[in-house]
């Protein structure tokens, strides 16, 4: 395969996601789409905010992606909240039901993409931070920085 073959153009991504939840195992899935909504992604319209995974019936569902109306769209535009099908293995839907009914884990989507002209999620397994660690994660974050800060300062002296 060519570089050009497996290039990778993100349409959004979650932020709050690695804010509010640790996240362990990824999972790449493809999605069920109508023409107006991969033309809507195509102009870049998603947000995956307050977007989750929800396994239902061996299958499992994107709820609460937001992808806006097409410009250009007629009459058969689509609905912008409505739950979308991600297409996985059989395998690691079991895999995922099994961890989404563990408590305190939640199926959250990290970043919508296309790769090699189709619709990709990244969906992670997430374990929700409590409010102390946040505040260490932003702790140590400040910290990294005025120390990158203060060792590029001593580098440009010398």
């Amino acid at each position: 395969m060519t570089k050009e073959n497996t290039a990778q153009k993100l349409i959004a991504s979650n932020k709050t996601a690695r804010l509010n939840y640790e996240i362990g195992d990824t999972y790449e899935a493809g999605l069920v789409l109508t023409g107006t909504e991969v033309k809507a992604l195509r102009d870049g319209k998603a947000n995956l905010k307050d977007s989750y995974a929800v396994v239902k019936d061996d299958e499992v569902y994107l709820r609460e992606m937001h992808i806006s109306h097409y410009d250009h769209g007629n009459r058969c535009n689509h609905e912008p909240l409505r739950a979308r099908k991600l297409l996985l293995h059989k395998r690691e839907i079991k895999k995922l039901y099994g961890k989404s009914r563990e408590k305190g884990l939640a199926l959250v989507p990290l970043k919508l993409y296309f790769k090699n002209g189709k619709v990709k999620v990244e969906i992670g397994i997430g374990k929700g931070k409590k409010l102390y660690d946040r505040r260490e994660d932003i702790k140590q974050r400040e910290e990294r920085r005025t120390l990158a800060r203060d060792f590029k300062s001593k580098l440009i002296k010398v």
